[in-house]
């Protein structure tokens, strides 16, 4: 099963793929992974995208085509893969259809009320970075953390302006992907809104 994974942030990705490359046998590659591990193994690639990100700027379409078809390549990924973060553009996308076919483009679908809900709602404990959610998974004591007493903090980038200028960049730049992949026959919309294991089902049962 060769697949992608669309969604805004917030919607789940990760989660889904962590469980759904159990259920289909084939690995889950995020284009974030592949990053860090290109950095960290100091490949041609990685050290390109090092000095990139040193200097502040976005690592051009190239270098990313480059380390997805370095990846489809490795063996685990000849029986299938989820790809999730790439495509991101028209280009990568064209690009992704001459490296290889795809069996389906799965769009996770969630509203932007509930996006900013599910984001804002997360605080941290600075000292050990453990995550709490207010709804859904919350401290013992409101704003303590549990095991160290400290005050829970919130990220800037889980405030509620700052999510909602992600959704705006996120939809700016995905929506003629989306209509892309429409337009080939390949999107399938999956709901974002209920619990990981209910999208999970939901998402094996569209793709058979």
């Amino acid at each position: 099963m060769r697949l992608v994974f669309l969604g805004p942030p917030g919607a789940g990705k990760g989660t889904i793929a962590a469980k759904a490359k159990d259920v289909y046998g084939i690995p889950h590659i995020s284009t974030g992974d592949l990053f860090r591990e290109n950095i960290k193994n100091e490949t041609g690639l990685g050290v390109r995208v090092k000095s990139i990100l040193a200097a502040g700027d976005l690592v051009p379409d190239e270098v990313t085509i480059a380390m997805v078809d370095q990846r489809l390549k490795e063996d685990d990924a000849q029986g299938g893969f989820i790809l999730d973060g790439f495509p991101r553009t028209i280009a990568q996308a064209d690009a992704l259809a001459s490296m290889t076919d795809l069996d389906r483009v799965v769009n996770f679908v969630l509203d932007k009320e509930a996006i900013v809900r599910r984001l804002s709602g997360r605080r941290v404990c600075k000292s050990t970075g453990r995550t709490y959610h207010i709804l859904y998974n919350p401290p013992k004591v409101e704003g303590i953390d549990d095991e160290t007493g400290e005050p829970l903090i919130q990220r800037d980038d889980d405030k509620e302006e700052a999510i909602r200028n992600r959704l705006e960049v996120y939809e700016a730049s995905t929506a003629p992907l989306i209509a892309y992949y429409r337009d080939r026959g390949l999107l399938v919309d999956i709901d974002a809104s209920l619990s990981p294991d209910e999208v999970l089902k939901a998402m094996v049962d569209a793709l058979k």
